[in-house]
């Protein structure tokens, strides 16, 4: 027993051996005068922290106390942050050790009693924290010696009283914060210590009031602000109100107080110079007329989120300065049997002279009618978002009300609108944001839509149905800077002159998600102070390939003042090397989610300004020095993850070696940037590829000498293949043939009726008139074709037909077009057959005639075949220029003729 108990006392010594030592060691985090040590579970302050810090914060540990012995070394400290942790009292005389102490925080801790000497020494203390404590009634005047003190919050404790003490004090208090206590009443004398003060901020919401006894306010030196949300004042409101008659007050809040407003409820407050009041969240459903008419100095008011059946036309009377009305969710009676929303009447605004800013947002209207807005002679602000107000034309006559307003915004988003009619904003002269997104848009935009809006800023057009954009859309509103066009289905952007020709000031076009696939070539010519162009989620892969009649579409070239351009899912594959010239201010590019591998070397040479670069999910898999080493070298942020990359000194080593000196911002690093090839370092990261091994070796220069001209012929044989291989192909192959013909000797094939069964959509049958069939009389090659609606035998089905034919056939060939694709009789039977049959008999019979470009992901998605199921000289492709036809019946010609043979 006497050994079991030694044990234990000895494992007992390590365990507080161990705590000790965990609550005095610290990883606190020192940024100049500002020590944070949040967040470590600390047991006590640490007392080895830079003796001059003005900041230091302790919230979130474990602390039990604050002592001044420790504090003591910090006697600069003018900000002390210890919340959350479990602090029951303080030291006397706190702040003696910390003598220019402002600001000092513990909510969330367990204080249950405040006395003077917690306090006593701190002069200069402008802000303190007490809210989410265990205070329930204050005694002792602990708030005496704070003679600077600015703010006090004593928000969340159980407080059941709202004296602070006896004594006048605290006559620099401008914020007093008692929400969220349990307070039943108001004495008249509960606010005595602030006689002398200037209160702008009182806030006693949540609590639970019932009586406010006479001139418990009036007691306040100057009373500015008043919040009591989340009060139930149901049948206190009068009572209240009476209580401020004579104050200071300037702004109320009585949000979510289940007031019940009459004629007379606001009449105590008539000689006060009330500028704010909140009566949101109330659920009013009636307002008598003349309800705020003793409210004259009124600015502010917001009625968001009540159920208001009606607006009358005297509903607002005597609020000749009032600013700003938000009414957002507040027209939204919708149990009307016979409306069906609230009702605005005509001339309901006409004594709002002053106004500027009215919310209508969210609001279930039956109707906007011509005198709805009539005397709003000052509004600026209007915004109709989401509310249904019967809008669904807008004519010149909808907003007629609004003639004499200098609306300077009209929000007009997701209101269910169908078509603009011409001059259906003519009254707007001093319009400079017009928002039309989410709506139902359909029709042709003319340009007489947006007539007489001289000083248009930004349009809104973006998530509507579709817009059909003509050259003088925007002829009548050249001041534009930003055009929204987003998800509009837009037709017809490959016009002359462009659209966009006369927006001159345009500084941002959002084209994205457009499914765009044709842009001319001068489509934002106009543009020449464009600084942000949107283009992600279109289809504009085709016109930047090599093989695009006339050659890639450079219609970024005019765009000398871009800084940022969006290009994410644009299904690229392929970028000329000068997609990006003359883009010297680019500041920010976005290729993300395309398809791109190799890019030309040149491709970023003019993007000397570009920082931000984001090529992530693409198909790179080498990040070469030679085209990325200019545009890396002033960047700050790269987003390059998810590609495959190849970790290989060829591939990867430059970009490892700078990955490992930048200071830009690589996102993703550790975790996303992943080698893919080869298997050796498959799937691990690319900072873990060792590139010690990738040093220049070359030890002679003879070698070199040699290298590099090896490298030169081979770059010219190269250029010659490229730009004349396929002559050179040409007069081989017909050398060849002519010497010991087309086809190959097959010991084993057995003898058929036609060289080769042609699959072909109805659709492409001229096609294959014109360039297939005069092979059959050709004196060079004599092949018999066998066309399906040529060569069926006559008194059979046409299933029956298809299954001969092709079983006679040496060769079978697929005419591939986008046609073919959507070809149910190929796609079915006919190439599921043909695949079957010599799959069956073991040959190797089929060739591809590529007619059209067809990505290989589409040819297995539709056709279940891939290029890599075939001979590599049975894949042809139908060329652009007319000279090389030829060369390429020749190939075809070789192809038929070659063995059927499995290799």
């Amino acid at each position: 027993m006497k050994m079991h108990f030694q044990i234990f006392t000895l494992c007992l010594g390590f365990v507080v051996l161990y705590l000790s030592a965990f609550a005095s060691s610290h990883h606190c985090k020192i940024e100049g005068q500002f020590a944070d040590c949040s967040h470590l579970r600390l047991l006590e302050v640490p007392s080895d922290l830079p003796d001059n810090i003005t900041i230091l914060n302790l919230s979130h540990n474990q602390l039990r106390r604050l002592p001044s012995s420790i504090l003591s070394k910090y006697r600069q400290l003018q900000n002390l942050r210890a919340g959350y942790n479990v602090i029951p009292k303080l030291e006397e005389g706190l702040c003696k050790s910390l003598p220019f102490l402002q600001v000092l925080n513990l909510e969330h801790n367990q204080l249950s009693h405040l006395i003077l000497p917690y306090f006593l020494y701190c002069a200069n203390l402008t802000e303190l924290y007490l809210q989410f404590n265990r205070v329930k009634e204050i005694t002792a005047e602990p708030f005496k010696s704070l003679q600077k003190l600015e703010i006090l919050d004593m928000s969340r404790n159980i407080l059941v009283s709202a004296k602070l003490g006896s004594e006048q004090q605290l006559q620099n208090l401008q914020e007093l914060v008692l929400s969220g206590n349990k307070l039943p009443l108001l004495k008249a004398n509960d606010f005595a210590i602030l006689k002398n003060s200037t209160l702008h901020h009182l806030d006693l919401s949540s609590n639970r009031l019932m009586k406010f006894e006479k001139d418990c306010f009036r007691i306040i030196g100057s009373l500015r602000g008043l919040w009591l949300e989340n009060t139930v004042l149901t049948n206190l409101t009068e009572e209240l109100v009476g209580q401020l008659s004579g104050t200071d007050i300037t702004e109320l809040s009585l949000r979510n107080t289940h007031l019940k407003i009459s004629q007379t409820t606001f009449a105590g407050l008539q000689g006060t110079n009330l500028t704010s009041l909140d009566l949101s969240n109330n659920g009013i459903n009636r307002l008598e007329d003349n309800s705020f008419k003793w409210l004259q100095y009124l600015e502010y008011l917001n009625m968001e989120n009540n159920k208001v059946k009606r607006v009358t036309a005297h509903m607002f009377a005597g609020l000749m300065y009032l600013k700003s009305l938000n009414l957002k969710k507040c027209l939204t009676e919708q149990n009307s049997p016979t409306t069906g929303g609230s009702t605005i009447e005509a001339y309901s605004f006409q004594w709002l002279k002053s106004l500027e800013s009215l919310n209508l947002e969210d609001n279930t209207i039956v109707n906007i009618a011509p005198q709805t807005f009539t005397g709003l002679t000052s509004l600026k602000y209007l915004s109709l978002y989401n509310s249904s107000a019967n809008l669904k034309i807008i004519s010149n006559l909808t907003f007629m009300s609004l003639a004499d307003s200098p609306l300077v915004v009209l929000n007009l988003t997701r209101t269910r609108i169908s078509k603009l009619e011409s001059g259906a904003f003519s009254s707007f002269r001093n319009l400079k944001k017009l928002d039309l997104g989410i709506n139902s848009i359909y029709q042709p935009l003319t340009g007489e839509e947006f007539q007489g809006l001289d000083k248009i800023e930004e349009i809104y057009l973006s998530y509507n149905t579709e817009l059909t954009l003509k050259s003088s859309s925007f002829d009548h509103v050249p001041t534009m800077k930003v055009l929204m066009l987003s998800r509009t289905k837009i037709v017809n952007l490959n016009q002359e002159p462009s659209p966009f020709h006369g927006l001159r000031n345009l500084t941002v076009l959002d084209l994205a998600n457009n499914n765009l696939a044709n842009l001319g070539r001068d489509v934002f010519s106009g543009l020449q102070n464009l600084q942000v162009l949107k283009l992600q989620h279109n289809n504009l892969a085709r016109l930047w390939k090599k093989v695009y009649p006339g050659g890639p579409v450079l219609y970024l070239n005019p765009l000398k003042e871009l800084w940022k351009l969006d290009l994410q899912s644009c299904g690229l594959d392929e970028i000329p090397g000068k997609a990006f010239q003359g883009l010297a201010k680019l500041v920010e590019l976005d290729l993300s989610s395309n398809n791109l591998n190799i890019l030309p070397q040149n491709i970023f040479n003019d993007l000397r300004s570009l920082s931000i670069l984001r090529i992530p999910k693409n198909l790179v898999t080498s990040v070469d020095r030679e085209i990325f080493e200019s545009v890396f070298d002033n960047l700050t942020t790269l987003y390059m993850a998810f590609n495959p990359f190849d970790c290989t000194c060829e591939s990867i080593a430059w970009f490892v070696s700078w990955l490992n000196k930048t200071n830009s911002s690589i996102p993703g690093l550790n975790n996303q940037y992943i080698c893919n090839t080869p298997p050796k370092y498959h799937n691990n990261s690319v900072v873990t590829f060792d590139i010690s091994p990738c040093k220049d070796r070359a030890p002679f220069e003879t070698l070199s000498i040699i290298s590099s001209s090896i490298v030169l012929i081979f770059m010219f044989t190269v250029l010659v293949v490229q730009f004349q291989g396929w002559r050179l192909e040409f007069y081989w192959n017909i050398s060849v043939n002519r010497m010991f013909g087309f086809r190959e000797t097959d010991r084993t094939e057995i003898k058929f009726d036609y060289d080769a069964y042609i699959i072909h959509a109805k659709h492409d049958s001229d096609w294959v008139e014109k360039n297939l069939i005069p092979l059959e009389e050709s004196d060079q090659s004599g092949f018999q074709f066998c066309l399906e609606e040529r060569d069926s035998e006559g008194g059979i089905s046409e299933l029956e037909s298809i299954v001969s034919n092709i079983t006679q056939s040496r060769k079978i060939i697929f005419v591939v077009t986008q046609e073919l694709l959507k070809d149910p009789w190929c796609r079915r039977f006919k190439i599921h057959h043909a695949m079957q049959q010599v799959i069956e008999q073991s040959r190797d019979a089929m060739i591809l005639i590529f007619v059209e470009d067809i990505p290989d992901y589409k040819l297995n998605h539709m056709l279940r075949i891939r290029r890599g199921m075939f001979k590599s000289h049975c894949i042809l492709t139908w060329p652009a220029h007319r000279e090389r036809e030829a060369a390429f019946l020749q190939k075809l010609m070789i192809a038929i003729g070659s063995s059927n043979r499995v290799q």
